[in-house]
């Protein structure tokens, strides 16, 4: 470069109008000025940054929802998303694709353009995969962007009413008795609730089978009729369904008792130490996606959790609204990745 700018100044008297010569100041401010353009030039892309976040969204917003519809997360999902839709006038396409323990959902979300038109809702069973699944298409953490902790809520014990056990107790002295004859519904191998089954099946020292559907709500005819014995349901799902007597309720899967169901034990005062697995349900994006349209994201939603009506409907199906920032997320489920690991090699369940 310093030779090309040296030859021009020897050179510079076939350059202007009559053969005069170019004077070196004015060659100089010549330079100076490109070198100001060139700045101002690669700032661009930085200052299109806000200016992309203020129109987002520009097309409807695809959630991608990681369990079969009408489970817990669906219901969910469709309430904040009825909000999204009227805060932005572009509507939010549920799009429930069930299976394999949230990782076909997970896998679409990850190969998503990065613009915060496609999201996914996810429950802890996302930070469960790695150890459950040998090969995963993406990874857990690094390939997405953490937007907001939806909601937390518990697991509730029920057994289906030819079951004859009124307690904790009175269900692990049953199955002792009768070894391989009891069986649990979960929504899927790797699902949160799957791996709360084996943690119970660990602590308490029981043989009980493990039935994985394609979601919860595909549990619930087996579960009443009698075809699988007993399952750890979702609030959402399950409640309706204690009160009208279709199934029988023993415990909460919580560390302290559940404000939806004060009378009712955990599973951990019913004698079962250190019995712990509730669940979290959660939003994220494509990695890549721009922290501001994450933060539009974040703060839209939990806007969205703590209206008056949304609030009440979660109360109703025993939902903790949270809306929590995407740093406390990301926290959150580098902590539960670990921890879920340690359970399932506890369990002796193996990546499938």
């Amino acid at each position: 470069m310093a030779t090309s700018v040296q030859s021009g100044n020897q050179g510079a008297r076939c350059g202007s109008g009559a053969g005069g010569v170019v004077p070196r100041s004015m060659k100089r401010a010549a330079f100076r000025a490109l070198r100001i353009v060139g700045s101002l030039a690669s700032l661009v892309p930085l200052l299109a940054l806000p200016v992309a976040a203020q129109d987002f969204p520009t097309k409807p917003i695809r959630w991608i929802v990681a369990f079969s519809a009408g489970g817990p997360t669906d219901t969910i999902a469709r309430l904040v998303g009825a909000k999204l839709t009227e805060a932005w006038g572009q509507p939010v396409v549920i799009d429930n694709r069930g299976g394999a323990g949230g990782t076909i959902a997970a896998a679409m979300t990850a190969r998503a353009a990065p613009d915060g038109h496609t999201i996914l809702y996810v429950s802890a069973s996302h930070a469960i995969a790695p150890s459950v699944y040998k090969s995963l298409p993406y990874d857990t953490v690094a390939d997405f962007a953490p937007v907001t902790v939806i909601a937390t809520t518990p697991f509730v014990l029920v057994v289906s009413p030819g079951v004859p056990a009124n307690s904790v107790g009175e269900l692990i002295a049953l199955a002792k008795s009768k070894p391989g004859e009891l069986t649990f519904a979960s929504s899927g191998i790797g699902a949160s609730n799957h791996l709360a089954g084996e943690l119970f099946k660990t602590l308490a020292g029981v043989d009980i089978v493990h039935v994985p559907y394609k979601g919860q709500s595909q549990t619930t005819p087996d579960l009443i009729s009698g075809a699988v014995s007993m399952t750890f349901g979702s609030p959402v799902q399950t409640l309706p369904l204690i009160s009208a007597k279709r199934v029988r309720l023993l415990g909460v899967t919580s560390k302290t008792r559940y404000s939806a169901l004060p009378d009712t034990p955990t599973i951990e005062e019913s004698g079962l130490k250190g019995y712990e697995a509730s669940t979290w349900h959660g939003a994220l994006a494509p990695r890549g996606t721009p922290p501001r349209v994450v933060e539009k994201l974040q703060k839209e939603m939990a806007r969205a959790l703590h209206m008056p009506d949304v609030q009440a409907s979660l109360v109703k199906i025993g939902v903790n609204a949270v809306g929590s920032t995407p740093e406390e997320f990301s926290s959150l489920l580098k902590t539960e990745v670990v921890r879920w690991a340690e359970i399932a090699k506890r369990s002796g369940v193996f990546a499938q």
